[in-house]
């Protein structure tokens, strides 16, 4: 499989990192850098994670079957999260994941037609003093209104 020099440069460092023996450990953070690059884990990806990880290709597909964040499809190129666990559930989260959904015409786990948008319900995104919280992308929010969500929606609509 054929990777950028930077990300190539990345998994060198990782795999460095880790005392021998040890490889396994650069599973996730491979996993996370080579989805970020390639749109999704595919299982060509799994199987050359799992041959410089030192580990067998079973053990790589059971971690992205573990990990919410790991996708074996393409998301969107915003991928919107939100959190309905308990803190936020409590707090408007399951309202606020319906505006969404409605929002941007999405289901969980569904992405739009045209992959700018996917939208996603989450169990937890470690926000919970916050609650309720959105996760854009690796970027959070907190304390998301209607109001704020719509304004974020339309933001990223008109970078567009």
């Amino acid at each position: 499989m054929t990777f950028s020099p930077e990300l190539e440069s990345k998994f060198a460092k990782l795999l460095e990192s880790y005392p021998q023996g040890r490889t396994r450990s650069a599973v996730i953070p491979m996993l996370l850098f080579a989805q970020d690059e390639l749109g999704h884990i595919s299982n060509e990806l799994i199987e050359e994670v799992a041959r410089r990880c030192k580990v067998t290709p079973l053990q790589v597909d059971e971690v992205v079957g573990y990990y919410s964040m790991l996708h074996r499809k393409p998301m969107g190129q915003y991928h919107v999260q939100v959190c309905t666990n308990i803190s936020c559930l409590l707090r408007g989260g399951e309202e606020l994941f319906e505006h969404a959904s409605k929002t941007l015409g999405l289901r969980h786990k569904e992405v739009a037609p045209d992959g700018q948008f996917s939208l996603e319900e989450v169990e937890c995104i470690g926000a919970c003093s916050w609650a309720p919280a959105v996760q854009i992308n690796y970027d959070f929010h907190h304390h998301v209104t209607e109001e704020k969500l719509d304004g974020l929606i339309a933001e990223l609509r008109k970078n567009q």
